[in-house]
């Protein structure tokens, strides 16, 4: 690991972290807390996504609709209209909207094929945005002045990766880099998840084959074909699958290249030494 003590933690001039978890276990909340209070450097690897590397799939997606409209189409063609996404570290729904839900397009879903060409544009882009902690680091110091880096990664982090393999390219990166620090929720975190994404679904990424059989069993245990796929129902139903599935490789990035702090020790973290004290005292329990 890039710290091999809590000692070797506290003494370190430039602390370097890449919070690992699901959505809504507190990355964001740490990251644009120490960000605030000075000193920490915020690398969003979905704002990264969605501006470096996805920003033109985006724009071009607004471009198609707009071209649907007679109005917008003679404005866009005379160049008297500009379209722009406008994501944010706080707003990342330009990205949600582009990558879209499968299924019947009445209800807004689009066509699994497509979907799944999205996907594989999100994949060789959370690739690239997560190495790119690497560079930010490095950056963070040279250009920005900022002692101290956090890396606020995706969610799916877990799914571009092989924990198990010593040589996976992405985690290397990220590990010479930074400490991975992964954030584990209880059960009752996983329901309360579940209950608020189901309140209000998103788009989701998911592993190739993994997408391809899920999909296939949801059609199997609906009895229909893609069009007739309610895309929130399917993304609620698939987000369960997913949850299950990723916790035992969030577990393994961390016993293999990390370490792991609780959610609820991060609910109480009020400053950037809280969060200090936390990290060496989860550097020593490792």
């Amino acid at each position: 690991m890039l710290y091999s003590s809590a000692n070797d933690w506290k003494a370190a001039a430039h602390k370097r972290v890449a919070l690992i978890a699901m959505s809504g276990l507190g990355k964001t909340y740490l990251s644009e807390m120490l960000r605030a209070q000075g000193g920490w450097f915020h690398y969003s690897v979905d704002y990264r996504i969605g501006t470096r590397y996805m920003g033109e799939h985006i724009v071009d997606n607004f471009k198609r609709e707009a071209m649907q409209n007679p109005f917008l189409r003679d404005l866009l063609m005379s160049d008297s209209i500009y379209i722009a996404s406008n994501i944010t570290f706080e707003n990342l729904s330009p990205l949600s909207s582009y990558l879209g839900k499968p299924g019947d397009p009445a209800k807004g879903g689009v066509r699994f094929a497509q979907y799944l060409k999205r996907q594989r544009q999100h994949r060789i882009a959370e690739i690239a945005a997560s190495v790119d902690s690497q560079v930010f680091a490095d950056k963070a110091i040279s250009i920005y002045g900022y002692d101290h880096f956090i890396s606020d990664t995706s969610g799916s982090i877990c799914e571009i990766v092989d924990p198990e393999n010593p040589e996976d390219p992405v985690l290397s990166a990220l590990s010479k880099a930074t400490l991975p620090v992964w954030i584990k929720g209880t059960d009752d975190d996983t329901d309360e998840l579940k209950q608020r994404f189901c309140n209000t679904p998103k788009p989701m990424y998911y592993r190739e084959k993994f997408l391809i059989s899920k999909w296939a069993k949801y059609l199997e245990i609906k009895g229909c074909d893609e069009g007739q796929v309610d895309p929130d129902d399917f993304i609620r139903w698939g987000f369960g699958e997913l949850l299950a599935s990723r916790i035992p490789r969030y577990a393994a990035i961390a016993k293999n290249w990390g370490i792991t702090v609780h959610a609820a020790e991060v609910r109480n973290i009020r400053d950037s030494k809280d969060f200090s004290d936390l990290i060496a005292l989860a550097i020593d329990r490792n």
